[in-house]
């Protein structure tokens, strides 16, 4: 139990260093956006192996959204504001469950929405560049493309393993075009070191380690090891790159936290009125 325990950690805070790689990757977004989803893709297809078969194009699709979008978001406001915000989805997945999944929504849910979008609209008080708006902006579409990918994911019962491969795929294929014109910087030895590091290592190493360790570990105590990974993605890039997330921003990502700690705490069920 404890190595499950230590294994869910390990692949939270690999996770965690992708803000500080993106930074560091000398080529803009959609390149590495491009190389990091063909490295971990492949990675997938050679070590975990997963039946194509069984993938489900929307999740796949929803999946390549929130990665693309993610990345470009780290590249164009804060680590803390990209995954804070992208943190936002479990209130996305509160609210279409109930289009999407036939589930209703319980006060303990309503609370968690409402806290984060609270949380939320916390990131654009701060005074940023135009850059940085547009940033913010696309780590809340990250979260509703992660969201999506959840929703579906559950509705459409295919496999996750394939899907997220399918996904990383469908994300280097859409964003090669752009990719094409940094071939330079992806040949160098910063440029492919980190590439290989955020495909191999942050998503492809993360993920089997956590899968292992999931089995284990009762989901609600893996939810809450996970949220190690926007605690210390944020710290990462201020210890190693010196960004410093607004003070208002801070503030968002605290109670954009608690909303998704509550909720994982305090199950719906004990927030369920009396039948």
């Amino acid at each position: 139990m404890r190595a499950a325990v230590l294994a869910v950690a390990a692949a939270a805070l690999l996770w965690s260093s992708g803000g500080l790689f993106i930074k560091l990757a000398p080529m803009p977004a959609m390149a590495v956006a491009c190389g990091r989803s063909l490295i971990a893709g492949v990675f997938y297809l050679a070590l975990l192996r997963p039946n194509l078969r069984n993938a489900r194009w929307s999740t796949a699709a929803a999946y390549a959204g929130c990665i693309i979008t993610f990345v470009t978001a780290t590249k164009l406001t804060t680590a803390a504001n990209a995954i804070f915000l992208q943190y936002t989805a479990p209130a996305y997945v509160l609210l279409l469950s109930p289009f999407v999944l036939r589930e209703r929504l319980r006060p303990i849910d309503l609370a968690c929405v409402i806290l984060s979008l609270l949380g939320l609209s916390l990131f654009f008080v701060d005074k940023v560049e135009p850059g940085q708006t547009l940033g913010n902006i696309l780590g809340i579409v990250s979260g509703i493309f992660f969201a999506l990918n959840i929703v579906l994911l559950r509705r459409d019962q295919g496999d996750a393993l394939a899907s997220m491969t399918l996904g990383n795929l469908v994300a280097a294929a859409v964003t090669l075009p752009f990719a094409l014109g940094s071939l330079p910087a992806l040949l160098t030895p910063l440029g492919a070191g980190v590439l290989l590091y955020l495909g191999i290592v942050q998503l492809g190493l993360a993920y089997w380690l956590f899968a292992r360790g999931v089995r284990l570990v009762p989901a609600a105590e893996a939810s809450i090891i996970s949220m190690l990974e926007p605690i210390f993605n944020p710290i990462w890039v201020l210890l190693f790159w010196g960004e410093r997330p607004g003070p208002w921003a801070v503030a968002g990502g605290v109670v954009v936290i608690a909303s998704v700690a509550l909720r994982t705490v305090r199950p719906a069920e004990a927030f369920a009125p009396d039948r």
